[in-house]
């Protein structure tokens, strides 16, 4: 029988776009299918073809819902995958939100490219449509944290909570003769609004995100100073403040802290705009009684949305009447990194006021508009045309539901079984090479930063594992 082997098809030299292949015995399972976001040569291969026949995949194990983890689906179902797609129940919750609003977009935005004649594409066509999403969404089978779930083959799943957002987990894959634990996202020791994760059991193999594993966040003697100080100024002086958010998990983060600012008096109350029906929708999905389990036993679950001067924007000429709105406000919308969405048209309109704010609340990947805002850009490019920035730009690293460097050491070091090897993915190069330089130090253990398109055996021997290193050039849709 041919050795169970791991492919690295995304989240490899990049933090986006993840997508790992385990191949076992005749079964093959895709751990996560999520879409490039960022840079363009990352972006592109969203379009090429997936390097084996989606048909041939038996399984898709999703770790969680956000956009670069389970993004991909619909194209996936699109092009012939017919299997099972699994996942916690949160995670189906809000991934059928995600999937739902991924195809709408593609379809708005190509039909935008078109009508402005900004693309090289002639016609301009989606990746994928709201149809392709719903069909993908026909795939979902939910189930339990810490219970064992046959895939069929030998093969076994057990999800363990993750604590990064609703219904994340790390994924323990296994058979009779392997186990590969992947980490999924990681959340922080302290969630402001779930439940802290739990610890998995360990397995030969790991697979480790790393998006913040060469920095700490940070420990402010006042949480959210720098957020609540550019509140206060930005009202003082008369302009407006836009805050892009992550829908699925960051709103109601953003939310509950402007809240305890108001009550405390550290901001002045102002309208709040929630501009985001995404976000809106996620919202609800956290306020379902369905899923008090997985929040924090402390929270006021009706805060997340009980602000008096709360305003939903759900449709769309209630979010082109924000465009001329006057006076003081704070207005949250999507997406987080400004690859999409209702916030671009926000970004166009303040970008050039220097009275406006805006508030970077989470990790900006590289080659997306919000990390070249946080590097400094004095011009954005947005729908065809560039813009200037001439409005303030703060960050606010304390809104970040990632593990930090600390976190993930942490949560490495409580696995029971130590692993033989670790595989470090989903970070920038700096990051990833920073985490394996600690696991060396602290821990000794051996590991090694995962390439794209490489392939490596995934069963346990005594004294050293067996590598078969394999390299595909990114884009050339074929596993060797």
């Amino acid at each position: 029988m041919a050795p169970a082997t791991l492919t690295f098809l995304g989240a490899a030299g990049t933090v986006t776009g993840s997508k790992f292949l385990l191949t076992l015995g005749d079964r093959r399972v895709l751990v996560d299918a999520g879409m490039y976001q960022g840079e363009k040569r990352w972006r592109t291969m969203n379009w090429a073809d997936f390097p084996i026949n989606p048909a041939d995949i038996d399984d898709v194990v999703l770790t969680h819902a956000h956009m670069d983890h389970c993004g991909y689906l619909p194209k996936l179902v699109k092009d012939g995958f017919a299997g099972t797609v699994w996942a916690t129940e949160g995670t189906a919750a809000l991934a059928e939100i995600v999937l739902r609003d991924a195809g709408y977009l593609q379809e708005r935005d190509a039909e935008h490219a078109e009508q402005h004649g900004y693309s090289k594409h002639k016609p301009v066509l989606p990746l994928y449509t709201e149809e392709d999403a719903q069909r993908a969404l026909t795939h979902f089978r939910q189930v339990e944290y810490d219970t064992d779930v046959s895939l069929g083959g030998g093969v076994v799943c057990r999800w363990t909570r993750a604590g990064h957002i609703l219904g994340s987990a790390s994924v323990r894959v296994s058979t009779d003769h392997t186990a590969i634990l992947f980490s999924g996202d990681i959340g922080r020791h302290d969630h402001p609004v779930l439940r802290p994760r739990s610890t998995p059991q360990g397995a030969p193999f790991v697979v480790v995100e790393s998006t913040y594993g060469d920095r700490e966040h940070p420990e402010p003697e006042r949480a959210h100073e720098d957020f609540a100080r550019a509140i206060r100024t930005t009202v003082a002086h008369g302009g407006q403040v836009l805050i892009p958010a992550f829908a699925v998990d960051r709103t109601e983060v953003v939310l509950q802290t402007i809240g305890e600012m108001q009550r405390d008096g550290r901001i002045p109350v102002v309208p709040i705009y929630v501009n985001s029906p995404m976000a809106l929708n996620a919202l609800r999905v956290y306020r379902d009684p369905a899923h008090r389990d997985e929040l924090r036993p402390d929270l006021d679950v009706e805060e997340l949305l009980g602000l008096p001067n709360v305003h939903e924007t759900p449709d769309a000429d209630s979010s082109r009447e924000l465009m001329s709105l006057d006076g003081p406000a704070i207005i949250i919308s999507s997406s987080g990194m400004a690859t999409g969405g209702r916030v671009l048209h926000h970004l166009e309109e303040m970008l050039p006021d220097p009275q406006n704010t805006i508030i970077l609340t989470g990790y900006q990947a590289s080659g997306t508009r919000g990390r070249a805002l946080e590097e400094g850009a004095r011009e954005l490019k947005l729908h065809g045309r560039y813009i200037p920035v001439n409005a303030r730009i703060v960050r606010d690293a304390e809104f970040s539901v990632h593990a930090d460097s600390t976190d993930l050491m942490d949560w490495l070091r409580d696995l029971e079984p130590a692993p033989e090897t670790v595989f470090i993915v989903h970070g920038e190069e700096d990051a990833a090479a920073a985490l394996h330089e600690r696991i060396a130090q602290e821990l000794g253990w051996t590991s090694a930063v995962a390439r794209y398109g490489e392939v490596v055996v995934v069963e346990p021997r005594h004294a050293t594992v067996h590598w078969h290193r394999r390299r595909v050039p990114p884009g050339s849709g074929q596993v060797s």
